[in-house]
């Protein structure tokens, strides 16, 4: 298992929904698609962990043309349970079977 502990920002996505998301560090990103390499599914998401505080939870990195690196959404459950909000910097840990 692979396991990696990040600090990024929320952002809402300017669009329909308002999906809210952290963009991982271009480095942490490209260390994830190295090491997850071939096990991308459609949309080129990657399966993985989530947790931030106490909440864990299954979701998928999406790479982001932008930035060059990986888009993790983050739940309105998710945010609702840890008193998140857009603009909030979340200490989460990003966690991969391989």
């Amino acid at each position: 298992m692979f396991r990696y502990d990040v600090q990024a920002e929320i952002w809402v996505y300017p669009g329909k929904g308002g999906w809210h998301f952290v963009t991982l560090p271009p480095e942490l990103g490209a260390r994830i698609k190295t090491a997850m390499a071939g096990m991308a599914r459609p949309w080129g998401s990657l399966g993985v962990e989530a947790v931030i505080g106490q909440t864990r939870w299954r979701t998928s990195l999406f790479p982001d043309k932008k930035s060059g690196s990986l888009l993790l959404p983050i739940k309105t459950a998710v945010r609702v349970r840890e008193g998140l909000r857009a603009g909030d910097t979340a200490k989460l840990t990003i966690e991969m079977q391989l």
